[in-house]
């Protein structure tokens, strides 16, 4: 994914749908089912078909009528990016600062929407400095 800002990536919410249809799509063998994505999010399959088309209509998604949901190139490097920012604040959280995972996991996911993929990368780095250490 190119080095981005959270000024210009999608919505948090078309970020948490191609997020959670990258992690569906690596045990389904690539593509995902409607419901299996209304169930994993917890949302109306309604909610799922609007989020869809948006995520069609940015070229990161493709869906057959009626048919399963499958990520473009740019979907697979754009949801493997926020599952990878999810990962490393969570593994923060709770490896570094002790949070619960409960809470960590809910924090994560805010944070996640709002990170840079620069400041990220300095994060990372900065974190294995401290590793080797």
């Amino acid at each position: 994914m190119e080095s981005s800002t959270a000024n210009d990536r999608l919505t948090a919410s078309s970020e948490d749908y191609l997020e959670a249809i990258y992690e569906l799509s690596t045990t389904s063998g690539g593509a995902v089912r409607s419901v299996d994505l209304a169930a994993k999010l917890g949302v109306s399959k309604a909610s799922v078909n609007k989020a869809i088309t948006n995520l069609k209509q940015a070229g990161l998604a493709e869906q057959p009528y009626y048919g399963d949901i499958t990520l473009t190139t740019e979907g697979v490097a754009y949801g493997e990016g926020v599952l990878e920012r999810h990962q490393v604040i969570y593994k923060f959280l709770v490896g570094v600062l002790g949070v619960k995972p409960q809470v960590a996991a809910e924090e994560a996911c805010l944070m996640e929407h709002a990170i840079s993929d620069d400041t990220l990368k300095r994060w990372t780095t900065h974190l294995r400095k401290q590793m080797e250490q």
